[in-house]
């Protein structure tokens, strides 16, 4: 079921988005060669309990899944496409990959979803392009949003961004209401039709979120039942914001 947020809600998820963008910059900026994924994990816990709230995405376990989520950050690199789980074992950063941080936070009972991809030190151009288009793709499909417009509108401004550049515009994972829960209706897949799908409504709350690979669009699962890899082991790149949906357009929660 769709919810509409209250004003009330509006003004909490505003105030935990700062926040949350303020965190996730600071963890985005800590990348670099050598570092472990689990000195971001760690540091992610540390400055989501300073602020006094929580982690949405530590020991969530959706409708399906075999297991719960065992960390407060994804950290997907390169092929891994998103929730990829952070360790200090074998995902130690190198220059040249490109790292898509996922962030969940919950402020005072309310949750907000985002995410950024960045690089680790110099990346080659076709992968800065990568990263460039993705980006592109997130505020393309944001400038459509407004009362009155249909979340085709969304995916198909997505799409078309992605096209020229012959990406693969993964469809089997997309943007979802968010809130009240991790993940609420509507599904807000990174494809579709302008002028189709269910209509955007004053005080809707939404994650937008494209995901674009170098290659193929075709994604697999992971042995650890969480991380999704690309297909043909070519990178991909994230980006996310979440939004609330207005009479004239989209204000943008997770944004400092």
């Amino acid at each position: 079921m769709i919810t509409i947020k209250t004003k009330e809600d509006i003004n909490i998820l505003r105030e935990g988005g700062k926040r949350h963008a303020t965190i996730l910059k600071e963890l985005a900026a800590m990348v670099k060669q050598g570092l472990h994924s689990q000195e971001l994990e760690n540091s992610a816990r540390k400055l989501i309990a300073e602020g006094g709230d929580t982690a949405a995405f530590l020991d969530y376990k959706p409708a399906g899944a075999k297991r719960a989520y065992p960390a407060a950050l994804c950290v997907s690199v390169n092929d891994e496409i998103v929730h990829g789980i952070p360790n200090e074992t074998d995902k130690i950063f190198k220059e040249g990959d490109i790292v898509s941080l996922d962030l969940g936070l919950v402020h005072k009972g309310l949750i907000t979803d985002a995410a950024v991809t960045v690089a680790v030190g110099k990346i080659s151009t076709e992968l800065q392009q990568l990263l460039d288009v993705t980006s592109k793709a997130l505020y393309a499909g944001i400038k459509v949003i407004k009362d009155g417009k249909r979340i085709g509108d969304i995916g198909n401004a997505v799409t078309r961004t992605a096209l020229p550049y012959k990406y693969g515009v993964v469809e089997e994972l997309s943007g979802h209401g968010v809130g009240y829960s991790v993940h609420e209706d509507p599904y807000v897949p990174n494809f579709g039709q302008a002028g189709k799908g269910e209509t955007l409504k004053q005080g809707m709350v939404i994650a937008i979120e494209p995901m674009f690979n170098l290659g193929t669009k075709e994604i697999v699962l992971d042995q650890d039942d969480w991380t999704y890899r690309t297909a043909d082991g070519l990178p991909s790149a994230h980006f996310e914001h979440t939004v609330v949906v207005t009479k004239s357009g989209a204000e943008i929660l997770t944004e400092v």
